[in-house]
C-alpha cells in the first residue's frame, strides 16, 4: 500500500511537468489565417517561428504610391504599416459598377468607423478625374474623413498598369470606346505588410459578407502579431 502511494504521488508531481515540457517542444498553436496572394519566393534565409526554423518567404507586396484625396490632401497609399486597407477601382464616368461600389463602401465605412486601423480606398483609374470631380463623388456620402474612407486618384500615374501589376486586378481601356474603362468588380483586402489577403466580387452578396468577416479576422491577426504597433495607431 505504501509503495502504491509513492507511485501515485510521483505521478501527481511529475506527469504535469512532463506534459508541459512535451507541449512546449512538440505542440504548437494553430490560428486561422487568410491566404496571401501573388507571387512568392524564398529569400534563402531561415527564420524561427514557434520555436522552429522555417525558410523565409518573400510575398508580393504593393508598392507605395502618392495619391490625392477628394479634398485635395495627399494620401500615402501603402505608406503606413499599421493599417488594414480595403480598396477597389472606380471612375466617375461609370454610372453602373462604380456607383454600386461606392454605395457599398459607404456601408462598410460606417460599419468599421470605430476601428482606427481599417481604412477604405476608392481609387479612380481615369486621369481626367480631378479633385473637384472626386469631391463631387464624395459629397454624396457625409463624413468620409471620420470614417477613414478616401476617394483618391493621381493623374500622373498609369493606374491601369498599377492595378494590374500591383493590385492584381483586371483594368484596361475599353477597346470599343477609349474614353471608358474595363475594371474588375473586385474589392481587395490588404494587410499591414502591404500584402493582398482577399478578393471579393461586389456582385456576390455572400462574398461581401465574407469580406466583413475577414476584416475582423485580419484585425485579430494584426493585433496578435504586432500589438504595440496596432495600439499606437
Amino acid at each position: 500500500m505504501k509503495f502504491s502511494k509513492i507511485i501515485i504521488l510521483a505521478i501527481v508531481l511529475f506527469v504535469p511537468g512532463f506534459l508541459y515540457l512535451l507541449m512546449e517542444n512538440l505542440g504548437r498553436h494553430e490560428y486561422v489565417k487568410l491566404p496571401i496572394y501573388g507571387d512568392k519566393s524564398l529569400s534563402g534565409e531561415m527564420r524561427r517561428v514557434m520555436g522552429r526554423e522555417r525558410p523565409d518567404t518573400i510575398f508580393h507586396q504593393l508598392d507605395p504610391l502618392p495619391l490625392t484625396n477628394w479634398d485635395g490632401r495627399p494620401v500615402a497609399w501603402m505608406g503606413n504599416d499599421s493599417i488594414i486597407s480595403v480598396a477597389h477601382l472606380i471612375y466617375s464616368a461609370d454610372s453602373s459598377f462604380s456607383d454600386i461600389a461606392l454605395d457599398y463602401m459607404d456601408h462598410l465605412a460606417t460599419k468599421f468607423a470605430s476601428k482606427a486601423s481599417v481604412h477604405l480606398f476608392s481609387i479612380t483609374v481615369d486621369p481626367r478625374d480631378s479633385v473637384p470631380i472626386l469631391a463631387k463623388m464624395a459629397n454624396r456620402f457625409g463624413d468620409l474623413d471620420r470614417r477613414k474612407w478616401h476617394i483618391v486618384g493621381n493623374p500622373s500615374v498609369d493606374m491601369l498598369t498599377y492595378a494590374r501589376e500591383q493590385m492584381l486586378l483586371n483594368a484596361s481601356r475599353d477597346p470599343q470606346d477609349s474614353t471608358r474603362y474595363m475594371i474588375d468588380d473586385q474589392i481587395i483586402l490588404i494587410d499591414g505588410k502591404h500584402r493582398i489577403r482577399g478578393f471579393y466580387p461586389l456582385s456576390q452578396h455572400a462574398e461581401l459578407k465574407r469580406l466583413e468577416d475577414e476584416i475582423k479576422l485580419q484585425l485579430v491577426e494584426e493585433i496578435r502579431d504586432n500589438p504595440v504597433r496596432v495600439e499606437r495607431n
